[in-house]
């Protein structure tokens, strides 16, 4: 079934450059020879011989001007299935021929390119990419040859030169590319950062918010590195201003914010921030850390009344295990080992849950991946919220 919802938009595409055959002059191939083929590939077709077909559709197709975009989106569909050897040997056999006009020759090394990144010859395609960068091509082949080239370096992680490519573009030529060159930015500020250079590191994470001001992960960053050098506020308006950007990774800034006003002596400040935070972006972390401050000034049972008063409004399974933490903690002997059965049942139901999803293709797993491992789009993946998650 796959072969052929393959070969459909490959018989309209050889119909079209066979019907377009039609109109050329005596210099390509005869009109008899071009129709067997034709009709031999419908024969090889309607036989389910999908590969012989395909090869006689190729012949039958003439190489000219006008057919140019057939052979393009042949080997497009060539290397979608798989078959990426194959497209090289289109392309290959189309850019030997010395009537091209340079639009075409331009569409054609592009195409090529993208054959050579499928295949992982990336060698070859960043040096075609940046023949095609150096030959004045129009403006699409221009821009699809700037974003294949970044892409290539970041597949690399060749974080900067992707960044000095990108330099290049215009502002309109960087739609779409905002938020994967924003996590560039702070790849390189994690390298900075490990060998504890904060001052480069800050500098990419300007650059990050330069490219988009919403990035999540360069907020984070930045609250690291005040951290590192206990400049505790700096870390704190860093961190508030992720309510902002994005609420559903403010469980990404509970530990780090308490830490920060416990520095700060201003535990008070905190325990305000979350009520703030709770009314308006609720979440099971936010309400445990509330849990957390009562427990210490209050007691355990206070603290009890305050979680099941929450699971009330957003139940939640981290929640329910913490609700069950503090009886276990503070009931009677008996009661507590049954409390310890249940929670070693719900503990484990817990622990089989994933923490983070990608918005994109749903991958889900413990860790948070700024770049989803199963998609390889960057800044889709976040906290799950709801019963299993926040």
């Amino acid at each position: 079934m796959d072969e052929y919802l393959f070969i459909i938009p490959l018989f309209a595409a050889v119909a079209i450059g066979w019907l377009l055959g039609r109109r050329q002059n005596n210099k390509q191939p005869s009109q008899n020879t071009l129709q067997q083929e034709y009709f031999r590939g419908l024969d090889f077709l309607l036989s389910e011989k999908t590969d012989e077909a395909i090869d006689s559709f190729i012949r039958a197709l003439e190489i000219n001007s006008d057919t140019i975009p057939a052979h393009i989106a042949l080997a497009k569909l060539f290397r979608k299935k798989g078959d990426v050897e194959r497209a090289i040997q289109i392309h290959q056999s189309l850019l030997a021929r010395s009537n091209l006009s340079h639009d075409d020759f331009m569409r054609i090394q592009m195409a090529l390119a993208r054959d050579y990144y499928a295949v992982g010859l990336l060698d070859r395609a960043e040096n075609l990419l940046i023949e095609i960068r150096s030959q004045r091509p129009d403006a699409d082949v221009r821009q699809n040859a700037a974003a294949l080239l970044i892409k290539l370096y970041a597949k690399e992680k060749e974080w900067q030169q992707a960044l000095d490519v990108a330099q290049q573009l215009s502002t309109l030529e960087l739609l779409g590319l905002d938020v994967e060159l924003s996590h560039y930015c702070c790849e390189l500020a994690e390298r900075y950062m490990a060998s504890q250079r904060y001052r480069h590191a800050m500098s990419k994470l300007n650059e990050a918010f330069s490219f988009d001001k919403n990035s999540v992960r360069a907020s984070l960053l930045l609250a690291d590195i005040a951290i590192k050098q206990a400049e505790w506020k700096k870390a704190i308006a860093a961190l508030k201003q992720i309510a902002q950007q994005d609420s559903a990774f403010l469980s990404e800034t509970i530990d780090r914010l308490k830490h920060c006003y416990l520095e700060l002596n201003q535990l008070s400040e905190f325990e305000r921030l979350m009520k703030q935070w709770l009314n308006k972006y609720p979440s099971t972390s936010i309400m445990l850390a509330l849990a957390d401050i009562i427990v210490e000034r209050q007691g355990a049972y206070p603290a009890g009344a305050f979680i099941t008063d929450q699971l009330k409004k957003r139940p939640s399974l981290k929640g329910f295990n913490q609700l069950i933490d503090l009886y276990i903690a503070h009931a009677a002997k008996g009661t507590n080992e049954s409390l310890m059965v249940l929670r070693g049942l719900t503990g484990q139901l817990e622990l089989s849950k994933p923490v983070y999803h990608c918005q994109r293709c749903g991958f889900s797993g413990k860790s948070l991946h700024w770049q989803c491992p199963s998609c390889q789009n960057w800044g889709t993946t976040k906290p799950i919220h709801g019963l299993e998650g926040e």
